[in-house]
């Protein structure tokens, strides 16, 4: 099992070092002058030209992708003495940095936390910026999943359960209209449904009664209400998945052999549900979830931006319209890191739930 966590892992660090090379090089052919957007369109040339010197963006891109390799690994090589020098050991940018080895008389290797730059137009860390918006978005998203993960597992255990009734045909109903509404329309949907239609009797169409410059939305504190509408429209497209996987999946099992012995010998049907139909039905369902669960995780972009939710989807729309090119790219590494590490978990879940799994 152990070699099998490696070998996992291994290849999680390979497809982490194929995103960074693919999102360092896309970043660096696209239009624009990040000098001239922090320093403003008017500025002269020498200014320009000593931000771009400051920025390292003076350098050959193949050093300029070493220095952005040697920002984001955990060990990095310093120079600690030349101010001047390419790789030259900013204490600003590695605050909580532990100095592991000297290498002669200026080098260092650092153990640090990744250094994903400043942004272009506030000038703050990139990993501070993304440190606020994720826990909003982890918020809604464990809301959302949550939501869909319970609901749709009683939905489908009963439509499973009732073949061919009208539950059933109400879920599979329930199913396509799910699958079939993006997010954005089901974003506007919503909104336009309990702010306008409904508003007389939920109050949302109050200024300010649902989404005021106090709530968490916002940055400061939590209320509920503000949660309700944004985690059910992100939980629907889940929900309806869950909803068919576990219909199928339990269909499937409650057909085999076993189930049919379990029944001859007279165990209770509760029993045979919880203790060999679902346990054995649960592994489309743990993959569906999890990728789903990552995905929203990572943000859901257009939900938080219709919402108003401070998370990570409007950073990047923000940053996105305002060329703020570290910002994005601090978005894109982190939420491939989030997708990484949930895959890697759920193989791992795999391996300990089917032991042939390993074997892979």
């Amino acid at each position: 099992m152990i070699r099998y966590i490696i070998r996992r892992l291994g290849y999680g660090v390979l497809v982490l070092f194929g995103v960074v090379t693919i999102v360092f090089f896309l970043f660096n052919i696209l239009p624009g002058d990040p000098a001239r957007m922090m320093l403003g369109q008017r500025a002269d040339i020498s200014s320009v030209e000593a931000i771009r010197h400051e920025l390292g963006l003076d350098r050959p891109v193949p050093l300029q992708y070493v220095r952005y390799l040697n920002d984001l690994s955990p060990l990095s090589w310093h120079n600690q003495n030349d101010p001047k020098h390419y790789f030259f050991l900013d204490r600003e940018h590695y605050k909580n940095s532990i100095t592991l080895i000297s290498t002669g008389r200026e080098g260092v290797i650092l153990l640090k936390a990744p250094y994903l730059r400043r942004s272009y137009q506030s000038q703050r860390q990139v990993s501070s910026i993304l440190g606020e918006a994720f826990p909003k978005t982890a918020l809604l998203a464990i809301t959302a999943i949550g939501f869909a993960l319970v609901l749709g597992l009683i939905i489908g255990i009963f439509s499973a359960l009732k073949k061919d009734s009208l539950l059933d045909k109400g879920s599979l109903l329930l199913s396509v209209l799910g699958m079939s509404v993006p997010s954005f329309f089901a974003a506007i949907l919503m909104g336009w449904l309990f702010a306008f239609v409904l508003g007389q009797y939920t109050g949302l169409n109050l200024v300010g009664s649902m989404y005021s410059v106090d709530d968490f939305g916002r940055g400061k504190y939590l209320e509920i209400k503000n949660l309700i509408l944004p985690a059910i429209t992100l939980g629907i497209r889940p929900l309806a998945i869950i909803i068919e996987l576990t219909r199928s999946s339990m269909l499937d099992v409650l057909s085999q052999d076993y189930i049919k012995t379990a029944k001859a010998k007279g165990l209770a049907p509760a029993y045979i549900i919880g203790k060999h139909a679902l346990k054995n039905a649960l592994n489309p369902v743990i993959t569906a979830t999890s990728g789903w669960f990552a995905s929203l995780l990572a943000g859901a972009v257009f939900v938080e931006y219709v919402f108003d939710w401070k998370g990570l989807g409007v950073v990047i729309v923000t940053a996105l319209e305002q060329y703020d090119f570290p910002v994005v790219m601090g978005a894109v590494l982190f939420i491939s890191v989030i997708l990484i590490l949930v895959n890697i978990s759920i193989d791992i879940l795999y391996g300990f739930l089917d032991p042939r799994v390993r074997i892979a």
